[in-house]
């Protein structure tokens, strides 16, 4: 299984409206192509976010990454989560414990 870190920086004022999309719209959508949520984390005095996520469907991780990015779902969001991001960062993780 593959696992991705992902953290983004948020421009100031926008954390809450991105946690908020991402419980209530971000995570069903991503798990309806095959992703899992392991774990998130946020940082309020630096606007960050943090999550690491699972995939577990077909393929590796970037053609899952490409459904999703592709997928009616991810159209459908309320907002594009973009336009809350100053900065993301991932890495690709692999599991030794």
């Amino acid at each position: 299984m593959d696992h991705q870190l992902r953290t983004y920086t948020l421009h100031p004022g926008r954390l809450d409206d991105f946690l908020a999309l991402w419980r209530d719209h971000l995570v069903a959508a991503r798990a309806a192509h095959g992703f899992v949520v392991v774990g998130a984390w946020t940082n309020r005095e630096e606007d960050l976010f943090t999550w690491v996520v699972r995939y577990e469907g077909e393929g590796d991780f970037a053609t899952g990454d490409t459904r999703y990015y592709d997928s009616p779902e991810r159209a459908a969001l309320p907002w594009d989560p973009k336009d809350a991001l100053a900065r993301v960062e991932t890495r690709m993780l692999e599991r030794v414990a």
